[in-house]
Formats: C-alpha cells, structure tokens, sequence
C-alpha cells in the first residue's frame, strides 16, 4: 500500500471490493439514524444526511439498516424494501450518496426476535426482553429467504453499488447461527453447519437475484459476547463458508443487544478499535476483504490496523457522524481538529433505544438544536 502524497497513505489507497474499485480504505459503517418516515421513507433530512456522508471523503456509504419484511422492521421509522413502492425512495438515497462520488451500498435486514412490528418470529422460542418470539416454520423460512432476495433486487433497481446482509446484532440470520437462540432440532438447527444454513440459502438467493457481478456484502456477527452464545470457534467456520458462496466483503461486528449493556461490554466498547482484534481473526481465515469498526476513532489507530493486517478496509459509524469531515481532516493530517464520539457518552444508543431520532452530543449546541428543529418542521408536514 503506497500513497507517499498522504500521512496516512494506507487509508488512502484504493483497493477492489467484488470487482470495484474503491478509491480508499475508508467506509460508512451501517448506523441507524431514525430520519426516515413512520413509513419507511426517506424524508428531506434523512436524504441530506446521506448526500452529506457521501460526499465528505468516504469510499463507500453502506445505507442503515432497510427492512426486507413488514414484520421485520426493527425500529420506529426503519427504511423499508419490502416491496416495489419503496424502490423510488431508495433510489434517491442511492443518488444522494452517488452525488458525492461514493459507492452507494445499502444493508437489507429481518430484525427477528427483536422486531418491532407484527409479531416476533426466530428459530426458536427463545424468550426475549420479557417476551417470546415464535418459532419459524420450514416453509415460512424459505418465504423469508425470497424476502431477501426480493429486497436486494429492488436494492439492485434502485441504483446501489452493492447490498449488505445485516448478519449482526442479534438480528434473524445472526439468530440461526447462534447457539444460545436456534434450538432447533430439523435441517436448520442443531449443528454449526445446520445452523448456518439459512445465511447461507440467503447469500445464494440474493446472489442470484441481483446477478453475479453485482457484489454482496455481509455484516458478520464474530462474538456474540455471551457465555452460552455465538465465539469466534464457530463463527469463524461461517466466515469461510460466506467466502465460499461469493460474498465480496465481511464486515465485521461483535455484540447483540442482549450483551451491549453488560457492564463488561460497555466498559470494552469504550476503548478506541475495540474489534480490531475479532476483525483480525476474520481475516485470517478469508481472503475476502474485511472491513473493521469499533470506535475508529483517530486516521492514526485506522491506518495502523491496516499496516499491522488486522481489516483491508475501515468502518466509521459514530465518528463519522460526530464530525462528517473526519476524512477531509485525516487526508491532509489535521488529527489534532477532529471532534471526537466521546468514549462516555452512549446518547445515540439511547436515542435509538428510545424511539427517537439520532442527534449526536458531540455536535456544537446550535447544530444540536438546529437538527430537532428541522425534524420537527418536517414531521409537522401533512402526510409526515
């Protein structure tokens, strides 16, 4: 990796992800912002939001987390690609992105035993949060396996670069890999190839769906963070397995919602590049690229994951959102002005949690104020 014009020049080398080329290493991680409509509709806001991220530097912009199912929306005003009425909105997040010269790739998701809406389904009755989903049936599997693919062609439509699997979290397919919460005894559950099964019919579907040359990521859960749940001994036999049925990229995370506020996980999440370590291990056992998130908070700690070959790519999702010209400053080494996603503050989890829009705390005061009060004005419009 050369770029001897940067003091970072390992960022900022270009590298190909399924056959295109990035111009850097650096990547919007997926983060959920609650800018859309109670529909699932890109509002006004949500759209700036996203015409902004794609033009501060970034290679690639990988869109929030977007429904496949009605059933599976996992949080109040959660982008939607359910059906064809939704490929008009998606296609103008797409341009918004696109406008600034990044890649535009769009994450498509079933939230599971953590749904908001409908009824919770899972591999098993797992109870969650004081409630329990129902288990899946063998023929409702399948049905959701066509959701996926369904959602990806319209992801494909409405002109995104790439699609994302969001197989983190805790979310539906990270749900049949784990043991802690598929207890299933038929084809899909018991053991680790069992239980990987259905990831794996949806990353051959969505391949097919899309076509061959249009790239597949997948948001790759390496640690669920529990004592009886998903370790990197199995979920780095799903990691190979993903490479195999042609997934372009992993992007690796750590953690469910079952394990984020443990005191043990909030204290680890507070340290900068805390899954640089699960992202390492994934990459030595693919030779896809790997992207790594955690609290990427300074150019200097992202570039030293790449140079020490722990991730081929970097994901920002908070920092970036704490100071869109992160990129801008990292290029030309201004580090010493980049406002940082503070290490003990957790507002946007909150927020998200809650039911509300994402403003950041470490925004200035009137950039705070001015955001609520343009969502306001916005959700005050009739049809809103």
């Amino acid at each position: 990796m050369t770029n001897a014009g940067s003091p970072y020049p390992s960022l900022f080398s270009p590298i190909e992800v399924g056959g295109i080329k990035l111009a850097n290493r650096l990547t919007m991680a997926p983060l959920y912002t609650g800018y859309a409509t109670p529909e699932g509709r890109p509002g006004p806001f949500l759209l700036d939001h996203y015409r902004e991220m794609g033009a501060c530097g970034l290679a690639m912009v990988v869109v929030e987390s977007t429904a496949v199912a009605g059933a599976g929306i996992g949080s109040f005003r959660m982008l939607r690609a359910q059906d064809d009425s939704f490929v008009e909105g998606l296609g103008r997040i797409a341009a918004a992105v696109k406008a600034g010269c990044a890649l535009a790739c769009c994450q498509i998701n079933h939230a599971g035993r953590f749904a908001f809406a409908g009824e919770p389904v899972a591999p098993s009755a797992v109870p969650v949060s004081g409630s329990v989903p129902r288990e899946l049936s063998t023929p409702e599997i399948q049905e959701l396996v066509r959701a996926y693919a369904t959602a990806a062609a319209r992801v494909k439509q409405a002109g995104f670069d790439m699609v994302e699997l969001h197989g983190g979290t805790g979310y539906l397919l990270a749900s049949f890999v784990s043991p802690r919460t598929n207890r299933r005894d038929d084809a899909y559950g018991g053991s680790p190839d069992r239980r990987m099964r259905f990831p794996l019919e949806v990353l051959e579907a969505v391949r097919r769906a899309v076509g061959g040359t249009f790239p597949v990521g997948y948001r790759f859960l390496a640690h669920e963070w529990l004592p009886d749940g998903l370790g990197p001994d199995e979920s780095l036999r799903l990691a190979a397995a993903l490479e195999k049925g042609g997934a372009a990229y992993l992007s690796v995370t750590a953690g469910t919602y079952e394990s984020f506020f443990l005191p043990e996980v909030m204290e680890l999440s507070k340290r900068e590049g805390y899954m640089a370590n699960l992202a390492r291990q994934v990459r030595q056992a693919v030779s896809i690229p790997v992207i790594a998130a955690g609290r990427m908070a300074t150019p200097a700690l992202a570039e030293r994951v790449l140079d020490e070959r722990q991730a081929d790519l970097i994901g920002l999702a908070r920092v970036i959102l704490a100071d869109p010209d992160w990129v801008r400053k990292a290029r030309e080494g201004r580090e010493s002005e980049l406002i940082a996603c503070r290490q003990d503050c957790d507002a946007c989890m909150s927020q998200v949690m809650g039911g509300k829009s994402v403003v950041c705390a470490s925004w200035p005061a009137g950039k705070r104020a001015g955001v609520k009060e343009r969502l306001k004005a916005e959700r005050e419009q009739p049809g809103s």
